[in-house]
């Protein structure tokens, strides 16, 4: 067995129905030795390398389009991070942005799926002429 732990992150799209526990108590479940931490948006998970592959591929399959992973840098209970001994939150902000955009991700991976594989062109926006906005908003006085 590897020496090598590996954290990685599970976030859950906004769009899916599992919720954090739900998703923290079937990791727990899929392979031994691994540590997980419930958080707001998923979940921590902590193994070695090899345990972590097997975890990864059975996430995956279970959450197709619904769960993203991404490696942690730092391992859980790190005091440079922990929370509960005064750690800092860098990156925070990173993570909420990645978490808003995760809805059109799962949306685009469900249609290649389903073999909608069709990209259509949106139509090209015009800038409004200052003589129809004049209209509009004079239509409303």
């Amino acid at each position: 067995m590897s020496e090598t732990r590996v954290t990685r992150i599970l976030m859950i799209s906004p769009d899916s129905m599992v919720t954090p526990d739900q998703l923290v108590r079937n990791v727990q479940t899929m392979a031994e030795g691994v540590n997980v931490k419930e958080t707001c948006y998923g979940c921590l998970v902590e193994s070695d390398a090899k345990t972590m592959e097997t975890v990864m591929a059975k996430v995956r399959e279970t959450y197709r389009n619904e769960v993203f992973s991404k490696l942690r840098g730092f391992p859980l209970g790190d005091p440079r991070r922990c929370r509960a001994q005064h750690g800092t939150r860098p990156g925070f902000s990173q993570l909420e942005a990645e978490w808003e955009v995760l809805p059109m991700i799962q949306s685009a991976l469900d249609d290649i799926d389903a073999g909608k594989t069709e990209y259509v062109v949106p139509p090209e926006k015009k800038p409004l002429p200052v003589k129809d906005l004049k209209e509009i908003s004079e239509a409303f006085r």
